[in-house]
């Protein structure tokens, strides 16, 4: 099954500075068009007005991945990490016990980043960050495994994600295609970050989100020059 959410569809939220697209319910309500996907509960669409962010907050036992798509995130917390996530960056954050820490932009320009939030299959341990590049442009028209908590994946460089999941990115040339087989019991959700692309069939622009459930495999084909960013869930 595929299931279409078109970006102008999804919960919207605005407080000035950040703008923001909910790809499932922030708030705790149930929102059947915009249930969870297994472990997946939280996928923003966040734009950051300049010189702005959220100061610091609390995480505990969450997955956090944050793709950068415009301009740069800082990040800073408690346990003394300051670091700058620039635009195509992907970073896992394993809150375990606990933590607190800020994201702003501290540019001229405005941030746009997908924020996505999974459960953790376990609990309790010592927070953890890692970071990585989107592949460039010289390895088009593949999918690679950026991130991994499955214990069949066989990619030996992914960095760790303590999640019932995997993160995969790839691009796609106009006119080119690419096949993905799903595992048995597996989910997805993906949303393109740039270009339109057919899913099965079905035309999805940047910023609409897909959940694809109880499918064997999927085929992208790519209508314009095409940027994918997919959680696959077991």
């Amino acid at each position: 099954m595929i299931d279409h959410r078109p970006f102008a569809g999804l919960p919207s939220a605005n407080v000035g500075w950040l703008s923001a697209r909910h790809h499932f319910p922030v708030d705790g309500r149930p929102d059947p068009k915009h249930a969870p996907v297994k472990s997946l509960y939280v996928w923003n669409d966040d734009t950051f007005a300049p010189r702005h962010g959220f100061p610091l907050h609390y995480h505990q036992n969450v997955e956090i991945i944050t793709y950068v798509r415009r301009g740069a995130v800082t990040h800073t917390d408690t346990l003394g990490n300051s670091y700058e996530v620039a635009a195509g960056d992907i970073q896992v954050m394993s809150t375990g016990s606990g933590l607190r820490h800020a994201e702003f932009n501290k540019g001229s320009e405005p941030l746009k980043i997908f924020q996505i939030w999974l459960t953790p299959n376990q609990t309790g341990k010592a927070p953890a960050y890692a970071a990585r590049r989107f592949p460039g442009a010289d390895r088009s028209n593949e999918l690679f495994v950026l991130a991994s908590g499955l214990q069949e994946d066989p990619e030996i460089d992914a960095l760790p994600l303590r999640a019932n999941a995997r993160l995969l990115v790839g691009r796609l040339e106009a006119g080119r295609s690419l096949k993905h087989r799903i595992a048995s019991g597996h989910e997805l959700y993906l949303v393109p970050s740039t270009g339109t692309v057919r899913v099965d069939g079905v035309a999805v622009e940047a910023g609409d989100g897909v959940a694809v459930v109880d499918q064997a495999s999927v085929e992208f084909v790519a209508v314009q020059d095409t940027e994918l960013v997919i959680v696959e869930l077991a």
